[in-house]
């Protein structure tokens, strides 16, 4: 009877321990299928369903992507679209006349026949030439000992290189293309030998000369009532630095900085950006969160995890986008039903089998949370029609930094950094004001740029 009582003891013991060991392997594999799914979202994320840059997805073959905006519209140029044909103009540089003496039948003279028509056609080319210009200063000796000269001024060496090659250097530097492939391009096009030392020269004369309109367009950028702010890495002496931009429709400014943190704080118009919480040291301004970012996070949530709510959320901010002048009544509708899509998030994912797992908050849950607490910043564009749906402003202007950094790799200076984002500041306030990017460049490697030649105050 001991001996019964003992062995019972002995399994119920061990069924006790096999509890136990199972409760364990049951947490762990809830902890392992957590983690599988958040690896096998993370390796379906790419730039369409998240905030990774294109750059990222690599040579992967995707199937079609799902597009977050949907366009009815064809292939081609749309109707009422100004077409880009050639046209002829009216005082052509030179004139070429062919005549007709002979008839292309049967040899027939027509050298007494006046002509009944005349058919005019012009082809626009180029001719790259070198010029080489001798400038001669005739010195004078005044009375007074004093030898005078009316040399210019920019001529100091006994041989030198003119303004247009410097600018057109710069260009092609602007351009992404290595001192080697442009040095290569002078002396193959121009017959013009010229050293890497020299390009890099040229770079830094006209950062400098610049400098005037480069603190001029940040005063006038901080200014706005409503600018788009974003940040990306740059690598500069081998190691990571930031370029920051602050992005309008008509000026770019970009500033090198080793810190992301390094936000222009007292900006105090309407600051369009991403969730980087750094923004929010920009106490003085009113803050409007790219829609873009948020579409791309709704999209991962649907397709990852099924989540219909993120599906509808997505849905309204696109219908809400294609709104241009919202009544107070659609501004109502557009509200109340963000609110709702929000209370379905909240009622899926704080359900009380949820609440007390051990697990973080899915990621679902978190943007749901983050969208209530931030939805004056998310639906600002309703309410005012100068606030931009997107931060595509300076989304767009950052590309050419990736692409830049992808060309070169990285800068092996601080100082070739500062002067690259002081150009580059310039090439696309000019682009975006339709102005000459190459004779502005020429321009600039002659003097001092002042930011009202080429901006309009107010």
């Amino acid at each position: 009877m001991e001996n019964l009582k003992q062995i019972n003891e002995e399994l119920r013991r061990e069924n006790e321990e096999l509890r136990r060991e199972n409760a364990a392997l049951k947490e762990i594999i809830a902890e392992l299928r957590a983690r599988i799914v958040e690896l096998e979202r993370r390796l379906g994320l790419n730039s369409s369903n998240s905030s990774k840059p294109p750059s990222s997805d690599g040579l992967r073959k995707t199937p079609k992507p799902k597009s977050l905006r949907e366009s009815t519209k064809k292939f081609g140029g749309q109707e009422g679209h100004k077409g880009g044909t050639l046209q002829q103009v009216l005082n052509p540089d030179e004139i070429i006349e062919h005549r007709t003496d002979m008839c292309n039948r049967c040899g027939e003279s027509l050298a007494q026949i006046a002509e009944e028509e005349i058919v005019v056609r012009q082809e626009v080319d180029v001719e790259i030439t070198k010029k080489i210009r001798e400038h001669r200063a005739f010195i004078k000796k005044c009375k007074c000992g004093t030898r005078n000269s009316s040399m210019p001024k920019h001529l100091s060496s006994p041989a030198q290189y003119g303004f247009g090659v410097k600018g057109l250097a710069v260009y092609l530097s602007q351009q992404f293309i290595s001192k080697k492939r442009t040095a290569e391009f002078f002396k193959d096009v121009c017959d013009i030998e010229i050293s890497d030392t020299t390009l890099i020269a040229f770079d830094t004369e006209c950062a400098s000369n610049l400098m005037p309109f480069y603190n001029a367009a940040f005063d006038a950028s901080m200014q706005n009532k409503v600018a788009s702010f974003d940040e990306t890495s740059l690598r500069v002496q081998g190691k990571t630095n930031w370029v920051h931009t602050i992005s309008t429709e008509y000026l770019t400014h970009y500033r090198v900085s080793e810190k992301r943190g390094a936000i222009p704080e007292d900006f105090a118009g309407i600051a369009v950006h991403d969730h980087f919480v750094s923004y929010n040291k920009m106490t003085n301004a009113e803050h409007a969160y790219c829609n873009a970012h948020h579409l791309r996070e709704l999209k991962a949530i649907y397709e990852f995890d099924g989540e219909i709510w993120a599906y509808d959320m997505a849905q309204l901010l696109k219908n809400a986008a294609l709104i241009l002048q919202p009544t107070q009544d659609i501004i109502k509708k557009i509200s109340e039903k963000y609110d709702a899509i929000l209370n379905d998030a909240l009622a899926l994912h704080e359900q009380p089998a949820l609440r007390n797992l051990k697990h973080k908050r899915k990621t679902g849950h978190n943007l749901a949370l983050r969208l209530i607490k931030y939805k004056k910043e998310t639906l600002l564009f309703l309410y005012n029609t100068l606030v931009p749906f997107t931060n595509n402003f300076a989304e767009r202007d950052l590309r050419m930094i990736k692409t830049k950094q992808k060309v070169s790799g990285c800068f092996r200076t601080s100082q070739g950094a500062r002067d690259f984002a002081v150009t580059r500041s310039f090439v696309s306030t000019m682009r975006k004001n339709n102005q000459s990017v190459f004779h502005n460049l020429k321009y600039a490697t002659t003097k001092p740029v002042s930011f009202s030649n080429f901006y309009p105050s107010g």
